[in-house]
């Protein structure tokens, strides 16, 4: 928790405590205890160091007696009665804790060290409730302003809890034997599997560098506008829900749903976008081709969610509840820029995006499934001159930290969209650019794009699209030749 919350939480009980008339949680015996342990015996000092703050002490007195200790810990200073009482005494606070006679009464607390590990369970605890009770008062008083934004105080308040209980939880270390075990069995359980490891992504070429997006993996899918972005996490999502039947939710910032919806059905019937758009009417055996056609996608567990901007801290909300309710196997986020970060973050935008990318990456770790953020690329991505044209990581936008939290970063590259071929038999070409893979080999994967269709296909799957339309449609309402080369017009 940075420093100023511990200070606004260290001050807050004793508010509260006038407010509400309650005591906060609080355990001075217990305090007194892991400060005496930290005096006489070292053995506790960096298990107390590790697990605890200034802000899990109720008592300022403590506080003041925690903190001289942790900067005597920092100074490379051992803790004992004489060193902690200088520190205390360079500091001008000796007094304000009592002199020498209450620290030399904290080190006379013998036997509190055999306990210090339940002693410090015990701080942490309090302390959450203190963290709760205090942000839980913060978000009753906002919440009576009548000038307050309601989205804003949706996103305050889950940040402040989200705050109050993550920062004060931390995960046990782990001997190397144990995880050993745990990927032997993961290992074991993979032998009896065919096809990829993680959540296909339907193309065969991709999915044999990748083995399918894997657990806890944050992969950014980058490119600039117009290249294909969320055509291609279109069709990542509809081939794990359809194909696979793999739940998965995907986060949509900036169109609609009814928008994606016409583009999933534009990629599933084979029919050109003007006709799904209603800018070409349907035949009568174009609308038996939908029918036939979408059942699969009908049923699909695919779950969209459009709400514009949509705060990070809501965003993480929704997809825990979507894991837990859904069984949501993969999620995907159109895009990384259009959410909203932290409140206090707002209008330094290098530093917002990082929290976004931070926290994306820490809640595919949390729910143990892969997201898949879109992103936009800088202007340097098209404006560079030489060379093969193709992105590189540097080109993405407002943030470094982008790349680093990344465990794949994936571009999309069009020759012919950036001016680098004039050949008509090209317009199509695309390269899936897989430029960092924390866990495997980086190349370039081509591809063919269909515009019309706005769908991504195997360079050898240009027919591929018309293999679910089911038969050549017969009657007084069908063409009398089925022209497959006119319906590649695209």
């Amino acid at each position: 928790m940075p420093d100023t919350s511990r200070r606004r939480n260290a001050a807050q009980p004793q508010n509260l405590e006038t407010l509400m008339g309650n005591k906060p949680p609080q355990a001075l015996d217990v305090e007194e205890a892991v400060l005496g342990a930290m005096l006489v015996e070292p053995s506790t000092i960096d298990e107390s160091m590790e697990e605890l703050s200034a802000s899990c002490f109720y008592d300022p007195r403590h506080r003041t007696i925690f903190e001289a200790m942790s900067e005597l810990v920092n100074s490379h200073v051992s803790i004992d009665l004489v060193t902690v009482s200088e520190q205390l005494r360079s500091k001008g606070k000796l007094e304000e804790v009592g002199g020498p006679v209450v620290l030399a009464r904290l080190s006379q607390n013998i036997g509190a060290a055999a306990h210090i590990e339940y002693y410090i369970k015990i701080l942490k605890q309090k302390t959450i409730q203190r963290d709760l009770i205090s942000t839980s008062y913060d978000i009753i008083k906002q919440s009576f302003d009548e000038s307050a934004n309601v989205d804003d105080l949706i996103d305050t308040a889950q940040s402040k809890v989200f705050a109050a209980i993550q920062n004060n939880v931390k995960r046990d270390v782990q001997d190397i034997g144990s995880i050993i075990n745990s990927v032997l069995d993961n290992l074991q359980e993979l032998q009896g599997m065919t096809g990829p490891s993680g959540v296909p992504c339907g193309y065969p070429s991709i999915d044999r560098v990748t083995q399918g997006w894997q657990k806890s993996d944050l992969i950014i899918l980058a490119a600039r506008p117009s290249v294909g972005k969320t055509a291609f996490a279109l069709n990542i999502a509809r081939n794990a829900a359809v194909d696979a039947n793999m739940p998965v939710a995907v986060f949509s910032l900036e169109m609609s749903a009814d928008q994606l919806g016409k583009r999933l059905i534009t990629t599933e019937s084979g029919l050109s976008g003007e006709k799904i758009k209603g800018g070409v009417k349907l035949e009568q055996y174009e609308w038996t081709q939908l029918e036939e056609t979408l059942k699969r996608l009908a049923k699909a567990p695919l779950y969209i969610d459009d709400t514009p901007g949509i705060p990070i801290m809501e965003f993480r909300t929704k997809a825990k509840r979507l894991v837990k309710q859904k069984g949501v196997r993969l999620i995907v986020v159109d895009y990384l820029q259009l959410m909203q970060g932290p409140a206090e973050l707002r209008g330094l935008r290098e530093q917002e995006v990082a929290a976004i990318s931070r926290t994306l990456k820490a809640t595919a770790k949390e729910l143990n499934i892969p997201i898949i953020a879109l992103s936009q690329l800088s202007r340097n991505a098209v404006q560079r001159t030489g060379g093969t044209g193709k992105p590189q990581l540097s080109d993405l936008r407002e943030s470094g930290s982008i790349e680093q939290d990344a465990d794949m970063v994936i571009f999309i590259h069009r020759p012919d969209f950036v001016g680098l071929s004039e050949n008509p038999e090209d317009k199509e070409k695309a390269y899936i650019v897989i430029a960092k893979h924390r866990n495997g080999e980086v190349c370039d994967i081509e591809m063919k794009y269909k515009a019309s269709q706005v769908k991504f296909v195997e360079p050898d799957q240009s027919l591929d699209v018309y293999a679910s339309r089911g038969p050549v449609p017969s009657g007084a309402n069908a063409p009398s030749s089925y022209d497959f080369e006119q319906e590649q017009n695209f």
